[in-house]
C-alpha cells in the first residue's frame, strides 16, 4: 500500500462524499473507503491533513481522482468575490469539497439510478448492482465488487434490474448498456462542446438535462455545467429571487454567470441549502 498526504484546507473526505457527487463510499475504520471502477481507496482527514491510501499501482489514478492538483483557493476566491452573500457564505461552508474526477461510463450509469432517488435507495441499488454483475476484488484483505462492465450489464435481464430496485429506471439502464455494447462509444463524446455534449447526452433513452449536466461535470470533467435539482430551485428562487420556471433556463442562467467556475459554485449552493434545511429541521 501506499499513502498519499496533503493539506486538509480544502479536502474536508466526510464533506466531498456526502455531497451527492458519489455513490459508491462506505465508512470504514476511522475513514472512508471510496471505489470507482475497479479500484478502491481508503481516505480519512487526520488533523490539518487528508491522507490517501492505495495500491501502488492505482496512486497516480486516485491522484486525478481526488483532483490533487486542482488550486482550489482560486475557486475560494472566485466565490468570495460575488456580489451575493449566500454564495460567500456556501462557499465557506463548502471549503472542504473536492469535485471528484470520475469515469464517464460509471458517473452516467450511476446518475440514471439517482433520478427520482434518495442517496440512502441509490446506494444500495449500486451495491447490489455491483455485488451481482461486477467481478471480485480485494483491499486491504476484504473482498468488494468492481463496477459491472457494459458486457455484464447488456447482458442482464430486464426484470434483474427491477428485482434490485431500479423500477422505472430498469429500461434506461438497460437500454444504455446495450447501446454501448452494440457500438455507441462514451469516449468519443470528449471531442464535443459542452453545449454539444449536453445535447447528446439528452438524447440517449432516460436521460434528462439534470443527469446530463452531473454527468457532464462529474464524469467528463467539465465545470461550465449547472445540475438543477430542487435544492437548486430553492436557492435560484429564494437568494437569487429567480422569476424562470424551467430547470433548463435556471441552469443557462447560473452558466452565463459563472462560466467555468459553475459547478463548483453549484456544489457550495446545493451543499448549502440542503445542511441549511437539515439543521433547521433539528
Amino acid at each position: 500500500m501506499k499513502k498519499t498526504v496533503v493539506s486538509s484546507e480544502f479536502f474536508n473526505v466526510k464533506d466531498t462524499l456526502e455531497c451527492g457527487q458519489i455513490f459508491r463510499f462506505a465508512p470504514f475504520s476511522d475513514g472512508y473507503k471510496v471505489y470507482s471502477g475497479d479500484k478502491c481507496a481508503f481516505i480519512k482527514n487526520s488533523g490539518d491533513t487528508t491522507v490517501i491510501e492505495c495500491k501502488e499501482t492505482d496512486v497516480k489514478y486516485f491522484s486525478r481522482f481526488f483532483d490533487l492538483e486542482k488550486d482550489y483557493s482560486a475557486i475560494e476566491k472566485f466565490a468570495e468575490s460575488q456580489q451575493e452573500e449566500v454564495i460567500r457564505r456556501a462557499a465557506r461552508l463548502g471549503k472542504g469539497i473536492r469535485i471528484l474526477k470520475q469515469d464517464a461510463t460509471e458517473t452516467l450509469f450511476s446518475f440514471i439510478v439517482s433520478q427520482n432517488n434518495n442517496i440512502r435507495r441509490i446506494k444500495g441499488i449500486i451495491e447490489r448492482l455491483c455485488a451481482a454483475l461486477g467481478e471480485k476484488r480485494e483491499f486491504s484483505g476484504e473482498e468488494y465488487h468492481a463496477f459491472p462492465s457494459v458486457s455484464a450489464l447488456s447482458g442482464a435481464s430486464l426484470d434483474f434490474y427491477k428485482e434490485i430496485g431500479l423500477g422505472y429506471r430498469a429500461p434506461y439502464i438497460k437500454r444504455l448498456a446495450e447501446d454501448i455494447e452494440n457500438g455507441l462509444s462514451i469516449a468519443d463524446f470528449n471531442t464535443l462542446s459542452t453545449p454539444d455534449l449536453k445535447k447528446r447526452l439528452v438524447s440517449l433513452y432516460g436521460v434528462g438535462p439534470k443527469v446530463a449536466d452531473c454527468a457532464i461535470f462529474f464524469g467528463f470533467g467539465r465545470s461550465d455545467a449547472f445540475p438543477v435539482d430542487t435544492w437548486i430551485e430553492k436557492v435560484y428562487r429564494e437568494d437569487f429571487s429567480g422569476t424562470i420556471k424551467e430547470r433548463n433556463g435556471i441552469a443557462d442562467y447560473f452558466v452565463e454567470r459563472f462560466k467555468e467556475n459553475s459547478g463548483y459554485v453549484q456544489q457550495y449552493l446545493f451543499y448549502y441549502k440542503r445542511t441549511l434545511e437539515k439543521t433547521e429541521k433539528k
